[in-house]
């Protein structure tokens, strides 16, 4: 009978209502610590809670800062806005923290924000960035997924002639270190963004909550992958779960729970101020207690 894989642990800091310096600390911190072995940071331009006109770095150029300052950890950004980026650009960023991280970069991109939350727009028009409609965002993500995995592998130039992305002379060089591409993660909940997760997903990502509906949508993407031939086995389940600092015991249960419905990589959103060996307190008690 095969064994069921053991589930791995992150930590994902939010990199806003912080310093650079407390990120870089917990990252510090959880690198030299085996049983963590992936850290996230989140794809904002401004804070989406607490004070809104409280600092919030920006994600990518972050992640290769810390790239630089680590040496273990599996690192990315759960998830990367496609709204925010051309997908060529991206490709190429995505190439350089790879190339800076020794090949521990794992992409992870969606949709972006959700047109329901009440600070999801003010980014987009603070920054003068458009912010379409649900339909066309989910399109455009298939095509950047598309061309972002063309950029990463092929080594002749190409056009690509999309509905929403429009290349001439593509090319990407240098190429990342890891091959045939770094693993691709892709977060959301939606029918529109699960399609796109069975084609082009090697990990899938839900925010925990409801973990009723994140098995339901686990079940929703196996049948979508059934449905144009691939393993559903192949997609990693992922959720990020927020830790309580005070109530541990019921992110412990979170955790089990989550664990026990099939989800085999957990990331662990830690609220901030960052407490002092915050890393070594979820590994003592977050991590341990439940492998």
């Amino acid at each position: 009978m095969p064994r069921t894989p053991r589930p791995g642990f992150g930590i994902m800091t939010a990199p806003s209502q912080v310093d650079y310096h407390d990120v870089l600390r917990v990252w510090r911190e959880a690198d030299g610590i085996p049983e963590i072995e992936h850290a996230w940071l989140f794809d904002h331009l401004m804070p989406i809670g607490c004070d809104p006109s409280g600092p919030a770095y920006e994600g990518w150029t972050l992640l290769s800062a810390l790239a630089a300052r680590t040496r273990r950890l599996r690192l990315g950004v759960l998830v990367t806005s496609n709204r925010f980026r051309p997908p060529a650009m991206l490709a190429k960023i995505a190439t350089t923290v790879d190339i800076v991280s020794g090949g521990r970069l794992d992409f992870g991109i969606g949709v972006g924000s959700r047109p329901g939350h009440p600070l999801a727009r003010r980014e987009y028009e603070a920054h003068g960035l458009p912010f379409h409609d649900s339909a066309r965002a989910v399109a455009s993500l298939a095509e950047a997924c598309t061309v972002i995995r063309r950029l990463w592998t092929e080594t002749e130039p190409f056009d690509f002639h999309g509905t929403h992305v429009r290349l001439t002379g593509a090319f990407g060089n240098p190429k990342p270190v890891q091959r045939p591409h770094p693993p691709i993660l892709i977060g959301g909940r939606s029918s529109s963004t699960l399609r796109v997760a069975a084609e082009h997903a090697d990990l899938w990502n839900i925010p925990g909550g409801d973990l009723d509906d994140c098995v339901r949508r686990s079940a929703l993407l196996d049948r979508y992958c059934a449905e144009i031939g691939r393993d559903p086995a192949s997609i990693t389940r992922s959720i990020h779960l927020p830790v309580s600092y005070d109530r541990p015991g019921g992110t412990r249960d979170a955790i089990g729970d989550a664990v026990g419905a099939g989800f085999r990589h957990i990331v662990l959103g830690l609220p901030a101020p960052y407490p002092a060996e915050v890393a070594r307190w979820v590994t003592d008690e977050l991590i341990t207690p439940t492998a």
